[in-house]
Parts: C-alpha cells; structure tokens; sequence
C-alpha cells in the first residue's frame, strides 16, 4: 500500500480488521517498529477524534509527530498549476509537498469538502495534489468525499456488538441545522460491503446520495419502515447531492429517538462524532446502554494503528 487515502487502497480488508483487534488486544506489541519515523499530521479543519486518535496510534508504534494547523499556522497553499500568484496564496503545493517529504517519512491531511463545487470536492483537489508532489506515503485523515479511518473503526464496532449471521443495518440521515459533506456516508457504505449484511439506506426525498456509490442499495424515504427490526442504526446527516451542498428543509421529524428505535430489534446506535444532541439524535438514545459511540471512537486509535503499520511495513 503506497498511500491510504480510500478503502478501496487496501490490499486485504479483512486482514486490516484482524490487525486492528490484535492492536486492540495489545496496542504496545508493535511499539518499535515507527522508531525514527516521523508522521507529519496537516489540518486544513477542525478535529477532535481523528487528532488524537491518529496522534495515540503514532505514538504506540513509536512513530514522532509534527503537526501543523493549514488555516492559521501556515502560508496560504496554491494548488492551480501554471497561476500566477499575485493573490493571497504564497505557497504552492508544490513546494509545500516537496518540504514536508523532506522533513517526514509519512503525511496525513485532512481537508473537508467546501460543499461549494461539487465537481472540485470530487476531485479532491488538496488531497490529490499532497499525493501528486509528495514523496512519502499520503494518509486520509477525512476529505472532501471520504473518510476511511472512521468506517475501519465502524466495521471493528459492528463485529464486536454482532450477534447474528446476517444483521441489519441502517444508514439513516439525520436532521442538521447546517449542510455537511457525504465522506463518512460514503464510506461507511463501501466498508459494509465487505460485511455480510442486510444494509439499507433512509433518507427524506432529495437527499439520495451519490448513485454511483449507492447503487444496488435499497433506499427507503419511510424512516420508521427502514428501522423495522434493525440490529444497527447509523445516523448521519448529509447534504442534498442533487442540489449540491443545500439543506432542502430541517426536517427536525427525522430525529432519532426512542419512539424509532423501539421498532427495531433492540438495535445499537452508531455516530462518527461530534453529534448534536437533541438535534440528531435525542439524550436517550445517546445515554442508553445501546449507544456505541464512544466504542466506535476508542475504536479509531486501533484503525489508525493497523494502516501505520502496514504503511511502514510496505516502505521496507
């Protein structure tokens, strides 16, 4: 594996998930193998999880760490080839990528989508140009149409709380009072794929995700008929992909609650966090004992870990 920036770059799946239970098991046994390598950590925006997650697992395998904030500690990065920069850009990717090879053996970068363009959030414009210019491994810390870390995470929750052969999961928008990007959607949909699942997804009208990465999954616009004896409820809110980054309407009814999750079959409730309580999801559904969103967030030190290693392990 050159780089981690989507699912789709890893060579095993499910050797990945077993990596990331052997870490969790005994998250030191691999504690020499980062020594004298360095992990650069770029933020272009905000994080909590992902920030200290990734800087925990760096530190159990013994890997140093810089970190830089893009927004207020750098210079202003260009990514246009051939512009002349008489604006309020002073660097260029370029020699951003070219530096921080030299000063790193591995980068993770998180960069949002803008939800502005949907044509340049699909390109994935900052991440693409770090791998393009870089010189080292480029690490998906959550971008514009993916966030992968999070969905080896999930899939390390639902295996551990399953009980059933084939369970049934659900991936359920839920109401937001701002327009967010689809990566955590995204891949949480192509992580299930390598789960043996009965997996839908339920959203209101006009909020269909990407056809391109939905299809084959049913889509239901009837929220309390999707739940109907489900063992998993996912709940994350997106914004419309037809009217690109537009929120359409609140749509405060399709809160999640305890009047919903009684028609399932005694299901956990997932979330990647952060999540606005009684808003997304209501305080009894966050504090009963069925919420696994603090086991999904402890989850991602031991994800994080499993990509590190295989990263080192592939630049030997």
């Amino acid at each position: 594996m050159k780089n981690f920036i989507k699912l789709d770059d890893l060579k095993d799946f499910n050797r990945t998930l077993s990596l990331a239970f052997e870490m969790k098991k005994n998250m030191n046994s691999y504690s020499n193998i980062g020594k004298n390598k360095t992990l650069g950590m770029i933020f272009f925006n905000p994080s909590l999880r992902t920030r200290l997650s990734t800087q925990k697992a760096a530190n159990l395998l013994g890997i140093n760490i810089m970190i830089m904030n893009f927004n207020n500690e750098a210079w202003a990065l260009e990514f246009e080839d051939g512009t002349k920069m008489s604006g309020i850009r002073s660097e260029h990717v370029k020699e951003a990528a070219g530096v921080i090879s030299q000063y790193c053996d591995m980068v993770a970068i998180r960069a949002f989508a803008t939800l502005e363009n949907k044509k340049n959030d699909e390109e994935e414009i900052v991440l693409n140009n770090f791998v393009k210019y870089s010189s080292i491994p480029v690490i998906n810390m959550e971008s514009a149409t993916a966030h992968p870390l999070q969905a080896i995470a999930d899939a390390m929750t639902i295996t551990e709380y399953n009980n059933k052969q084939k369970p049934k999961i659900v991936l359920s928008w839920a109401p937001h009072p701002k327009a967010l990007p689809h990566a955590v959607a995204n891949s949480f949909i192509k992580m299930i794929k390598n789960i043996n699942a009965e997996f839908i997804i339920t959203n209101p009208d006009g909020y269909d995700l990407d056809p391109k990465i939905t299809k084959g999954v049913k889509i239901y616009s009837n929220q309390v008929e999707a739940f109907e004896g489900a063992d998993f409820i996912y709940a994350k809110n997106w914004c419309s992909y037809q009217d690109y980054g537009k929120v359409l309407r609140t749509a405060n009814e399709w809160m999640i609650n305890d009047e919903k999750m009684n028609y399932t079959n005694n299901a956990k409730f997932m979330h990647c966090l952060p999540i606005r309580r009684n808003i997304v999801a209501s305080d009894q559904v966050l504090d009963n004992k069925n919420s696994l969103v603090l086991k999904q967030s402890e989850n991602r030190v031991y994800a994080c870990q499993a990509i590190l290693k295989q990263l080192i392990d592939d630049q030997k």
